[in-house]
């Protein structure tokens, strides 16, 4: 049976919106790159097990990071695979630095670029230096916002930056960075020099934002819920409150709550079975 929103979309929109022409080109290429070895067993076979790992989240490992950021799909399952593969070293109690923590990523992803890393480890860290230590649960909610809110941010932070200077923030472009790394970020001296920004102009400007913005960003109406608590706060406040925010994890659905982070009941089934 076809799902409501299946059933209200016309197939151009459905298509679209889940991306199904960026697996349709990445399939044909791992094809042709791969001939030879898919010739042995199929074509058929070949797409079968292509999209079941599409659907299963497993196609974005060992991928180079244009891939794993193409779609809000690939975003989730790189954050679900992160977590994963890693928790151990939040069950052991361990803690990494920033660049420990981006040479796990880069197993994941070689090419990950450092700068989101490092944009990560800011939202915990906030005036430490980046060489201090953080725990995997802090780090791994603040990257999953950084991560897959990554366009989103650059536009916030834009928005940010013009309430500070007090210009107009109703005339910033949104980036089309498919990567959003360039645009440079307010430095903390300033949030706190100034304590920041008014929240309800904030929470205006950012409402128009997610009304036009073509990447994914946090639902508006939990966005609302994080600015109606205060009454002014500075752009790591506002990233540090999305991090810890329980709805907004729940809306990105690729983690499980903060209380269950160390519980993977089907991953430890299998490697019960497979140590035993």
């Amino acid at each position: 049976m076809l799902s409501p929103e299946r059933l209200a979309l016309p197939d151009y929109e459905y298509l679209a919106q889940r991306h199904v022409l960026t697996y349709m080109e990445d399939a044909v290429c791992q094809l042709l790159e791969n001939k030879e070895d898919i010739s042995q067993y199929g074509i058929a076979r070949f797409f079968t097990e292509y999209f079941n790992s599409v659907c299963q989240g497993t196609h974005i490992l060992f991928r180079e990071f244009s891939f794993i950021q193409a779609t809000p799909h690939n975003r989730a399952s790189f954050l679900r695979a992160f977590w994963r593969c890693f928790r151990t070293v939040g069950k052991n109690g361990d803690l990494l630095t920033m660049r420990e923590y981006h040479c796990l990523l880069q197993l994941l992803c070689p090419d990950f670029p450092l700068e989101l890393t490092q944009k990560a480890a800011r939202i915990v860290l906030m005036d430490d230096a980046m060489d201090c230590l953080m725990s995997f649960s802090d780090f791994l909610f603040a990257f999953q916002i950084q991560f897959y809110y990554s366009e989103f941010l650059e536009s916030v932070a834009a928005i940010y930056q013009d309430l500070l200077s007090g210009k107009n923030p109703n005339t910033v472009i949104v980036p089309t960075s498919s990567s959003g790394q360039h645009r440079p970020r307010p430095t903390l001296g300033e949030a706190s020099m100034l304590e920041g920004v008014e929240a309800s102009l904030f929470c205006q400007c950012l409402e128009n934002l997610c009304d036009r913005h073509k990447y994914s960003c946090p639902p508006p109406a939990l966005v609302k819920e994080v600015l109606s608590n205060v009454q002014r706060l500075t752009f790591y406040g506002f990233l540090v409150a999305l991090s810890k925010h329980h709805g907004i994890n729940q809306a990105l659905g690729a983690l499980p709550d903060k209380g269950d982070l160390m519980h993977d009941p089907a991953l430890d089934e299998e490697l019960e079975r497979l140590t035993h």
